[in-house]
């Protein structure tokens, strides 16, 4: 019997890169001992697994009282589709509902912004702000 479940217990190390390679985040993989103290330092962080495989994670990083940024939400590409996601983030918002601001950076792609939009989020353009973003 295949049993999806939802849980915070931290997942090993390969199955974490499984899972960040199956998506193709490949600069996270590209340093895996980073990737795991991320994920460990992580304010919020929840796993699907399927009969103990990994399958998707979301994890938000913020001070805990007015900004919570959702840093990855990432389901395995079999598994999408299927509201893992939808239900990754009912979770958040509802652990975090003391949080002021719950902000993500995604893909400027229509299907990305049709699944966000769809869970309650809003382009910042649309709330009066404007993103400024620096990367190495």
């Amino acid at each position: 019997m295949h049993s999806i479940e939802l849980t915070a217990a931290l997942p090993a190390l390969p199955a974490l890169l499984d899972l960040y390679e199956s998506v193709g985040w490949t600069a996270y993989t590209a340093e895996p001992e980073r990737l795991l103290r991320a994920v460990q330092n992580s304010r919020f962080r929840y796993f699907f697994r399927e009969n103990g495989r990994l399958i998707g994670l979301l994890r938000a990083v913020g001070d805990g009282e007015t900004i919570l940024y959702v840093q990855d939400i990432l389901i395995r590409p079999e598994y999408q589709r299927k509201g893992l996601g939808r239900v990754l983030l009912r979770q958040l918002r509802a652990d975090a509902a003391h949080i002021r601001q719950l902000v993500l950076l995604t893909d400027d792609r229509p299907e990305t912004a049709a699944f966000y939009e769809s869970c309650g989020f809003r382009p910042a353009g649309q709330a009066g702000c404007v993103c400024y973003l620096a990367m190495d």
